[in-house]
């Protein structure tokens, strides 16, 4: 008997839900209120993206990461022909046998940590800055969207992609000190240029220029948060909450660094729990969709 005959979907699907409860993800909190073939779907896909994330942040080689993140491609193409060999490759099939999910994003998200793996990323342009936030947010976008029971159509693609934009510039935004701190440095190339801060992980908190490019930066996540919203508008809010949920919480994260002030980036920034209770329920009951 192989070692994948030998997992049962139960068995694969608990390992999902567990790297979903120990990662501490914000995510779980949206994915719990869905009807449980969703809510399992959607933990396959977070554990598919934890797992590459971790191939790509944790020690080992260039070498051993590629190697790794191949592996993944195979098992990807396991998945489509039928024949899974990992525990969450397993669960996946199912989501996939289910909801229809495309090949393709897993690839994208593969590619967007193989970015990762390669060495840390520093300066990028702004065009690789935003193909990095597709592959990488983008595809958890587009895979997610039929696990939470929307209709494909352009709308719907513009609503993920979008969202998923907006969610990764706040997060690189949030987390430049702490970037830093470990030689990354995701800021644009043309914005650090434009405003004279060294394309140096090391040199870039407490630049003087730091705070235009941020505000800049965050200009652009505002844009992203208000695409979709917009394109919301012609989605059906209450199938996408477990979205709007993360939706809620990144925007008001963008906006406390922006109310905070430019000049403190890189400084720490939280969010308490009553805060995201008040943004849970606000987004649950009545979104704002203006």
């Amino acid at each position: 008997m192989t070692e994948a005959a030998a997992i049962s979907l139960a068995s694969a699907r608990q390992h999902a839900s567990d790297t979903v409860k120990n990662s501490g993800s914000s995510f779980a909190a949206g994915m719990r209120i869905l009807s449980e073939p969703r809510r399992d779907a959607m933990y396959a896909i977070y554990a598919f993206c934890r797992e590459v994330d971790d191939i790509a942040d944790e020690g080992g080689t260039a070498a051993e990461k590629k190697a790794d993140l191949a592996e993944w491609r195979d098992e990807i193409e396991r998945i489509f022909k039928g024949e899974p060999a990992k525990p969450t490759g397993i669960a996946l099939r199912a989501a996939v046998e289910e909801f229809g999910l495309p090949k393709e994003e897993f690839f994208a998200m593969i590619d967007g940590m193989e970015t990762d793996a390669n060495g840390p990323v520093v300066a990028p342009s702004m065009d690789e800055l935003l193909l990095y936030t597709r592959r990488v947010a983008g595809s958890v976008g587009i895979l997610s969207m039929p696990a939470f029971g929307a209709e494909k159509s352009q709308t719907a693609d513009k609503f993920a992609l979008s969202l998923g934009d907006a969610l990764q510039l706040t997060n690189i935004l949030r987390d430049v000190g702490e970037d830093a701190e470990i030689g990354r440095l995701y800021l644009p190339r043309e914005l650090l240029e434009k405003h004279n801060v060294p394309l140096v992980p090391s040199e870039v908190i407490g630049s003087l220029g730091l705070p235009h490019v941020a505000e800049e930066l965050g200009r652009i996540a505002f844009e992203k948060f208000s695409d979709a919203r917009i394109a919301l508008r012609d989605l059906d809010w209450r199938t996408l909450r477990p979205a709007l949920l993360m939706m809620g919480t990144y925007e008001a994260y963008l906006h406390k660094l922006a109310a905070r002030g430019w000049d403190k980036i890189g400084e720490p920034l939280s969010i308490s729990k009553l805060e995201k209770l008040a943004i849970a329920a606000r987004w649950f009951v009545a979104p704002k969709l203006g």
